[in-house]
């Protein structure tokens, strides 16, 4: 059986999403945000016979992110989406999304990426007491390091954003310093109370190959980690994924884009 959850649903939906932290970050943290009842952001859940909640489908804007711990509707999820005119977006896990796809119209596009989560640290013998968190104050220099970086020339961080969300705390970022100027730096982006997904890991040219990357991300992994939470990340380039195996991630499956419409 589907049904819409909300709010009496709460405590049931956690213990499910949270069996998984790092792979339901975005539902865990849009729950934690915006809760059950608007307009935007929609929840269903399916119960098994015995009344257990075994899967879950959140829709935030126009797109859906399913989960599931056992064999369940993927037809039932797919007729959800269909009927719904704002639909334009799937996203997760790829051995969750690969079974609702047959019964949705052919995707204008489809992308797979890489998915690594971290629980703990491999142990290095890598000082980054030299590495420091940084502060609203840091925002605009930060944004200039992530646009001068060709892989994140289609970012659409600004300094306003940045310094939001260094003010509010909804993103932390690290930085390491030489030479006068930030040359390497890594944030996070929609943590919530159980995990976080690290993003923008980034390195000025005449810099890299030095392990200022590899710093910066121990610093924050390290952090995060003492807070009791996962971590998570995406990557399509595996000469970067050999460095984050090596600081202690490991692979949990691909994360599945689709676009429609």
């Amino acid at each position: 059986m589907i049904r819409r959850l909300g709010k009496n649903d709460h405590e049931v939906c956690l213990n499910l999403l949270k069996t998984r932290p790092a792979e339901n970050l975005f539902i865990i943290g849009d729950i934690e945000a915006y809760g059950y009842e608007q307009d935007f952001q929609k929840l269903w859940g399916e119960f098994d016979e015995s009344y257990e909640l075994i899967a879950v489908l959140l829709k935030y804007e126009e797109n859906y992110i399913p989960f599931a711990t056992k064999p369940f509707n993927a037809k039932g999820f797919a007729e959800i989406m269909s009927q719904d005119s704002t639909f334009k977006m799937m996203s997760g896990l790829k051995e969750i999304t690969e079974q609702i796809e047959p019964f949705l119209t052919q995707p204008k596009r489809k992308r797979q990426t890489y998915y690594a989560k971290c629980t703990q640290l491999n142990t290095m013998n890598i000082d980054f007491s030299n590495v420091q968190q940084a502060t609203p104050q840091d925002a605009e220099e930060l944004v200039e390091l992530l646009t001068s970086v060709p892989e994140f020339s289609d970012s659409t961080t600004t300094v306003e954003r940045k310094l939001r969300e260094l003010k509010d705390g909804s993103s932390r970022s690290f930085f390491l310093k030489t030479d006068g100027k930030i040359v390497s730096t890594v944030s996070t982006a929609a943590e919530n109370s159980m995990s976080a997904m690290v993003v923008g890991v980034a390195t000025i040219e005449n810099y890299k190959k030095k392990g200022y990357a590899t710093k910066c991300m121990l610093r924050l992994c390290n952090q995060l980690l003492g807070e009791g939470k996962e971590l998570c990340l995406f990557y399509d380039n595996p000469e970067a994924g050999a460095i984050y195996k090596r600081i202690g991630f490991e692979d949990i499956g691909f994360w599945m884009m689709y676009t429609y419409r």
